[in-house]
């Protein structure tokens, strides 16, 4: 099982562009592009309220669950 960020999904339904948000939130449009992307291995949970509270939505609107194994995932690396 591995997360999945929906971020996309949720700026789409807001008709807002990722500069925007990341002008809102206050990261680099370069951040905001790595975690829409999937390629950060976290985030700070601040920064995540500061993105729910612009796009008025939870966490777990902007986070899914894809059935598989991870290690296998990331051993391939």
């Amino acid at each position: 099982m591995r997360i999945v960020v929906t971020l996309d999904v949720m700026l789409a339904r807001r008709k807002m562009k990722s500069k925007d948000l990341a002008e809102r939130v206050g990261i680099t449009e370069a951040n905001l592009s790595l975690l829409r992307t999937g390629k950060v291995k976290g985030v700070r949970f601040e920064t995540l309220a500061k993105i729910c509270e612009a796009l008025e939505c939870k966490p777990g609107d902007l986070l899914d669950v894809e059935e598989g194994n991870a290690l296998v995932d990331e051993e391939k690396i």
